[in-house]
This record gives C-alpha cells, sequence and structure tokens, in this order.
C-alpha cells in the first residue's frame, strides 16, 4: 500500500450486495455497476447493500478516510447478486447475506465479471454448509474465469466446520479463512485439506470498513478476510502489468510458506503480500 493505490486498468470484480456508490468515501474513486439493480441507492436496513458497501469499502475506499481502502484506484466492478435482506442491529454487515444465492446466479455473475474485464473477483459470499455435491454450471463458470487469467479469491466461509463447497474446492480458486491479529485461524472459519493446500488466511475479526451511512462499521469472519488478499492481488498486478496471472496467484499462495516447507494443514497460512511482491521483482515481473 505504501507503493501504490493501484492502477484503473486493474478491474476488480466484487461479486456481493449492492455498493452505496455515493457514499463520500467512495466519490471520485472508479466503481462501475454491472447490471443494476431496478431500485436506486441504499435503503437504511438493506442488508445486502451494508455488507457489499463493507467489502467494497476495504477495496476502494479512499486513502484518507478512517477505513483506508487498499487498491482504491483499480477500477472496481460491482456485480449486484442480491435484493434486500434485513440488516443486522445497529446496521452492522449481515454475513450472510448472500447465503441464499443459487449457483446458477452465482456462475452468471462470474461469467458476466470476467467479461467486464475483471483481473482478479471477490466473493465474500456466505456458502452453504461445506459439501461434496458438484455443480456443473458453476464449475464451467470457474472455469471460464481460469481461461481467462482472472483470479478467484473466495471466502472459506463462516459454518466452523471441516470441508469444502464447489467454490473453494476449485482448483484455481483461493480460498480465504478469517485470523485474529496474532494470526490463529478463527474458530468460526471452514477447515479443510483443500482450503489448507491452495489457500490463505487473512484479518477477519473486527475488521472496520464502510456502513451505508456516514458511519464506518466492524464486521468479523471469511467475508472480511478475502478482500484483503484480493486488494493484495490488485496491486501486485498494478505494480507488475506483465506478469502472468498464475505467476501472480503462484506468488501470493507460496509465498506465505517460504521457509515452512510444505502445506500439510486443514488451516492455510497467512497472507505475506511483501513475500509476494518480493517473489515477484526476483521473477522479473
Amino acid at each position: 500500500m505504501g507503493r501504490t493505490r493501484g492502477r484503473p486498468d486493474v478491474g476488480v470484480g466484487l461479486i456481493d450486495g449492492k455498493v452505496s456508490r455515493d457514499h463520500p468515501d467512495l466519490r471520485g474513486h472508479p466503481v462501475r455497476e454491472l447490471r443494476p439493480a431496478p431500485e436506486p441507492g441504499c435503503g437504511a436496513n438493506d442488508g445486502c447493500c451494508a455488507h457489499g458497501t463493507f467489502v467494497a469499502g476495504i477495496l476502494s475506499a479512499r486513502r484518507g478516510s478512517a477505513a483506508p481502502g487498499i487498491c482504491p484506484h483499480c477500477t472496481l466492478l460491482s456485480r449486484p447478486v442480491f435484493t434486500s435482506r434485513p440488516a443486522a442491529p445497529g446496521g452492522t454487515p449481515v454475513g450472510g447475506c448472500l447465503a441464499g444465492a443459487r449457483a446458477e446466479e452465482l456462475a452468471e455473475a462470474v461469467v458476466d465479471t470476467v467479461d467486464a474485464g475483471a483481473r482478479v473477483l471477490n466473493l465474500s459470499l456466505a456458502q452453504a454448509e461445506p459439501s461434496g455435491a458438484r455443480h456443473r454450471v458453476l464449475e464451467e463458470a470457474l472455469d471460464h474465469a481460469a481461461c481467462h487469467g482472472v483470479i478467484v479469491v473466495v471466502a472459506a466461509g463462516n459454518q466452523g466446520t471441516l470441508g469444502t463447497s464447489v467454490i473453494t474446492r476449485h482448483p484455481w480458486t483461493i480460498p480465504v479463512i478469517a485470523c485474529d491479529g496474532d494470526g490463529w485461524p478463527l474458530s468460526l472459519s471452514n477447515l479443510g485439506p483443500a482450503i489448507g493446500r491452495r489457500g490463505l488466511s487473512a484479518p477477519g475479526r473486527g475488521i472496520v470498513s464502510l456502513g451505508v451511512g456516514s458511519n464506518a462499521v466492524g464486521s468479523t469472519g471469511t467475508s472480511a478476510a478475502a478482500p484483503f488478499v484480493t486488494g493484495a492481488i490488485a496491486l501486485l498486478l498494478s505494480e507488475f502489468p506483465s506478469a502472468r496471472p498464475a505467476t501472480v496467484r503462484f506468488a501470493v499462495t507460496h509465498s506465505a510458506t517460504a521457509g515452512h516447507g510444505r502445506r500439510g494443514s486443514v488451516a492455510p497460512p497467512l497472507l505475506d503480500a511483501w513475500a509476494a511482491y518480493k517473489a515477484l521483482c526476483l521473477d522479473g515481473g
């Protein structure tokens, strides 16, 4: 973050609730809404908009705000998925806002965002209980992202169980669990062999970001952790514009294990953005 605010030609796809684009800490930053919702603006009790705005703030809020964004000069491609759901008491983002999304809707959103030019996708959606069930359409949408070199970052889920879903199991996605300030996984984070092998952990306890109004709000969970990884990747893509997506993805996921040997746990290592940056410098970008 000390080196760059990101580049406008790096599109960050946000598949989530609506984003309150008129929020004062998002004004003047490139936010583009794909398939705008029929109802304009965000109501005070719109839980999905609260969730989408919260995640957007971690990525795109101005650096001088109470909750400075990671990559505010990258172009945020907001692809709303849901209609309104009640907000939690006090306006806190509802972590389960996207829990009822149909796989077909998510698949369509992934394809739309990839085709709109995103370089990295953030899916901070509260997934269903881990399951071995497959879903061809959603798998094909994630394949579409992989074929276009679009890195996909997904929240591991907050059920505190052991297992994977069709999204966290896909070989191209980077599942993200939530950790505390000391780097220990939160008990609510879903864990599993695929998550441990390919995923990362990131800060997810008491994260402060934008609310629908002018006040900052706090939230805990994997939805808040995922955009830390997404934002780091967006900055790396900005700093190394000629790097192949697979190289950037490898740098982010493997630099975290440097000096620690092979992965062998159901809990992934902590994101190390600076180690990824140095690895890309050595690679020549």
